[in-house]
């Protein structure tokens, strides 16, 4: 026999629930043998699929070793899709299966690997690239090809999977931008800047470094004037030994007396007048001279007439 206890007050059942009832009896309750809300979105949510992966490497030591450190990265899922040993390989390989990140040496026997980097962002649907390199010095430039990281050799497990962790954040935010031109990689106080091809008026060697002149400012490169003509692509001329103009910013040519002597017996372009090569000068959009050589003149005579026709 049940007793109450003194006052006759009955026991409350503090979960809000009386003897007996049912789940469900209540709204916001759920069946009977169906999970809450929180583990059926935790049982049907899939998990992202593993990265598909390229190693292109010319020594096969390298590519082996590669292969088991990704096959051993747990978080994030990564899986081997194919090995190339040259560039023309590559190239068959992307061609042939689709993958998201392509794990790729720089110096390699049929092409350079920044050229190869450059071919992959302009793919469709291009994959994320990493460069895997004995070398440091190449680093700089791999911001220009959009590379999503840049390991060293001997590459070790968890800088590998940070690399890995990295591609497959951006492969859930967006797919690799689009390519929208050419750019050159600055170093501006501490931060790396991406100048674009077609913001750059002209580039200039003095002494041991080249400035580069944009519309947004100027900036000083270790890069030879030779190697950076290479990368500019077309629309640029060069006109004399040390400088690179951009052809759109070509206001004028002139000669060199039409440019103005300054106090210090030097043109605009920081010459004497008898080192201007019969004094003749480009005048540029930002107001700029270059001189132009003597050997330079007739192709800068012939290029900006075939601009302004």
């Amino acid at each position: 026999m049940n007793s109450a206890p003194p006052g006759g007050v009955e026991p409350q059942n503090l979960l809000g629930d009386e003897p007996g009832d049912q789940p469900g009896d209540q709204p916001g309750d759920e069946p009977a043998g169906r999970p809450d809300k929180s583990r059926r979105e935790a049982t049907t949510t899939a998990h992202p699929a593993a990265l598909a992966v390229l190693i292109v490497d010319d020594e096969p030591l390298a590519r082996l070793r590669l292969r088991g450190l990704v096959e051993a990265c747990s978080e994030p899922r990564a899986v081997v899709v194919g090995e190339a040993g040259t560039v023309g390989e590559a190239l068959r390989q992307l061609d042939a299966t689709p993958c998201d990140l392509v794990l790729l040496d720089i110096v390699m026997p049929g092409g350079h690997g920044l050229k190869l980097a450059d071919d992959i962002r302009r793919r469709p649907s291009a994959p994320w690239v990493v460069f895997v390199s004995a070398h440091s010095e190449h680093a700089l430039r791999a911001f220009e090809v959009d590379a999503a990281d840049y390991l060293t050799k001997p590459v070790r497990r968890e800088r590998l999977q940070a690399a890995l962790l990295r591609v497959a954040q951006r492969r859930a935010q967006a797919p690799p931008a689009t390519l929208a031109g050419p750019v050159i990689v600055v170093s501006d106080r501490g931060r790396v800047l991406r100048v674009p091809v077609v913001e750059v008026l002209y580039l200039k060697a003095e002494l041991k470094y080249v400035t580069l002149c944009s519309n947004r400012g100027r900036w000083l490169l270790d890069d030879s004037l030779g190697e950076l003509e290479q990368r500019l692509g077309d629309g640029f001329l060069r006109v004399h030994r040390n400088a690179v103009v951009a052809v759109s910013a070509v206001r004028a040519l002139a000669r060199g007396g039409a440019a103005g002597v300054n106090a210090a017996g030097l043109t605009a372009s920081g010459l004497a007048p008898s080192e201007t090569d019969d004094g003749w000068q480009l005048q540029l959009v930002n107001g700029d001279w270059l001189a132009v050589s003597r050997r330079q003149l007739p192709a800068v005579r012939e290029v900006l007439a075939r601009a302004a026709g």
